[in-house]
């Protein structure tokens, strides 16, 4: 039986955190990875990575918040693939400090720009290089659900992140014509820049977790919010 090709993933956000961790598991797994930042001649880690894996990784420039980034990283990536099959929403951005009185528009402006426009509006512009069957995982937040009750602890966050949900919903019913599955993601408080270091977990254990989440999503899970353990989580 001949051996199936292998995966081709894109991963935004993949210079640091989990985003590089998700690039490091996948290049392990055998996948051909395109890893998106928004500074990639900045990014030393991903540019050692695809010196290690020639061919099998390309780092690109694109900052998901700005819709000339987008457009052109929509035109360049059919230059260094014909498809994909896995799409990693993980690009995000948390501004710490926030008090009520004092959001500025500026940062929640910021943080809805990235963290939900984003990721919507990307995987809207790479419809057509998505193969059919294929997954959408859009990495979401503990903190966005409304079903718990919310201190005033990084309202941006919070509140760009709910509409990231719901951003994932509206992408489900849209591609479950092509059978894409598209997930939104809690990946836990993970030990990294944004999470911090009284966080619970390390992302290397977070990311092996949520790939055998997304190994496991089909279109019967589409428009779901799934922790990493593959339990559904209260919107």
């Amino acid at each position: 039986m001949p051996k199936p090709p292998p995966r081709r993933s894109l991963v935004t956000g993949a210079n640091r955190g989990l985003g590089l961790e998700f690039v490091h598991q996948l290049l392990a797994r055998g996948d051909h990875v395109i890893a998106a930042c928004r500074h990639p001649g900045r990014a030393s880690a991903l540019n050692q990575l695809a010196g290690q894996h020639p061919g099998r990784l390309h780092v690109l420039p694109l900052d998901v918040a700005d819709e000339k980034s987008r457009t052109a990283f929509a035109h360049e990536l059919p230059l260094v693939t014909e498809g994909i099959d896995l799409l990693i929403n993980n690009a995000g951005v948390l501004h710490s400090g926030e008090r009520w009185g004092s959001v500025s528009a500026a940062n929640l402006e910021d943080s809805l720009r990235t963290n939900a426009m984003g990721p919507f509006l990307l995987t809207q512009a790479l419809t057509a290089q998505l193969v059919d069957g294929a997954t959408v995982a859009n990495v979401s937040s503990m903190m966005s659900s409304l079903s718990g009750d919310p201190d005033f602890n990084a309202p941006s966050y919070r509140i760009s992140k709910t509409a990231l949900n719901m951003a994932t919903l509206m992408l489900a019913r849209a591609l479950a014509p092509r059978g894409i599955a598209v997930v939104a993601l809690c990946p836990g408080w993970v030990l990294t820049d944004m999470g911090g270091s009284g966080a619970e977990i390390s992302a290397t254990d977070s990311v092996s977790a949520l790939l055998q989440v997304v190994d496991a999503v089909g279109p019967d899970r589409s428009g779901q919010f799934l922790d990493r353990f593959g339990a559904t989580m209260p919107w």
